[in-house]
C-alpha cells in the first residue's frame, strides 16, 4: 500500500533541466529537484546564485533557456490558481494608491474577475487573511505609509486569501521586525499542519535548522537537496558557499542544539 502511494503522489513542484541565462550568461544552470509535500522547504545561498531567478524562471516571470517546471504534475500556467507568491519588499512599488486591504483582494482577482465588482464576501475574507497576521487594524492604511514588517505582513496576508496549495516566498524574513519573523514563523507553521507546501528563499542560515524540514543550496546549479538533517551539513554549506562561510561555526551549533531537542 505505501509502495503505491509513494509511485501515485505527486511532487507540488518538480523542475527538470532547468536554465536561465541574461544576455547569454547563465544564472542558473542545469537545476533539477522534486520537493516533497506539507513541508516547509527553505532555498539557500550566496548572493547571485540565482535564488530569486529559479522563482521567477518557475512562474513563467522570466523566460527559461531550457528546463521544464511541473507544479503538481502540470504546467504552472495550468495551476496557477495553487500558487501563492510572496514578492521580495525591494521589487513592489510602495507608492502605488492603494491600502492594505486593496492589496490582500488582490489575492482574489482570478476568483472574482479583472474589471470586476469587489463583493462584500471577498473584502470579508481579505480582513480574515489580515487578522491571520496580525494587522486587520491598518486595512486602511495606504502601503507606502506602513513599516517594512507591516509591509511583509501585507503581502503574505495577499497570498493566504488565496488559500493556495504551495507557496513560494521570496526572502520573507529581509528586514523584517523579530515580532513579525515570529509571525511569520506561525504561519508556515500553520500552513504545514494544513498540508500545504512552502519554498522560502532564507538568508539567515542560523535559523534554517527551526524553520525548515528540507533545504535546497543553490549556487547557480543545486548543490543538494533533501531533509535538513542530511543536507545541511558542513561539508555542503562549504560546497554551496566556496569556503567563505563564516557563521559555519553557528550553523554547527545551531544544528546540535535541534538534534538535542528532538
Amino acid at each position: 500500500m505505501n509502495q503505491t502511494e509513494n509511485v501515485n503522489q505527486v511532487s507540488p513542484l518538480s523542475v527538470d533541466d532547468l536554465t536561465v541565462a541574461y544576455h547569454r550568461k547563465p544564472v542558473i544552470w542545469d537545476v533539477a529537484f522534486d520537493l516533497p509535500e506539507g513541508q516547509l522547504i527553505g532555498v539557500v545561498g550566496p548572493n547571485g546564485a540565482g535564488k530569486s531567478t529559479l522563482l521567477k524562471a518557475i512562474m513563467d516571470l522570466i523566460p527559461r533557456a531550457s528546463g521544464r517546471v511541473r507544479v503538481f504534475g502540470d504546467t504552472y500556467r495550468n495551476n496557477r490558481h495553487r500558487v501563492g507568491y510572496v514578492p521580495q519588499r525591494e521589487s513592489v512599488d510602495w507608492q502605488f494608491p492603494v491600502n492594505a486591504l486593496d492589496v490582500v483582494t488582490m489575492g482574489l482577482y482570478d476568483e472574482i474577475g479583472w474589471c470586476l465588482p469587489v463583493r462584500r464576501k471577498h473584502r470579508q475574507r481579505a480582513m480574515e487573511a489580515l487578522d491571520r497576521v496580525g494587522i486587520a487594524d491598518l486595512a486602511q492604511r495606504q502601503i507606502s505609509q506602513l513599516s517594512g514588517g507591516q509591509q511583509q505582513r501585507t503581502f503574505l496576508a495577499r497570498a493566504l486569501v488565496q488559500d493556495a496549495d504551495l507557496y513560494l516566498m521570496d526572502e520573507p524574513f529581509a528586514a523584517v521586525d523579530a515580532a513579525t519573523e515570529l509571525a511569520i514563523v506561525d504561519i508556515l507553521r500553520e500552513l504545514k499542519k494544513r498540508k500545504k507546501t512552502a519554498v522560502v528563499i532564507h538568508h539567515d542560515l542560523q535559523t534554517v535548522p527551526d524553520y525548515f524540514d528540507h533545504v535546497v543550496l543553490l549556487n547557480m546549479r543545486i548543490v543538494a537537496c533533501g531533509p535538513v538533517e542530511t543536507t545541511f551539513t558542513a561539508e555542503n554549506l562549504n560546497k554551496t558557499y566556496g569556503g567563505r562561510l563564516t557563521l559555519l561555526d553557528e550553523v554547527n551549533e545551531a544544528m546540535r542544539r535541534r538534534e538535542t531537542s528532538l
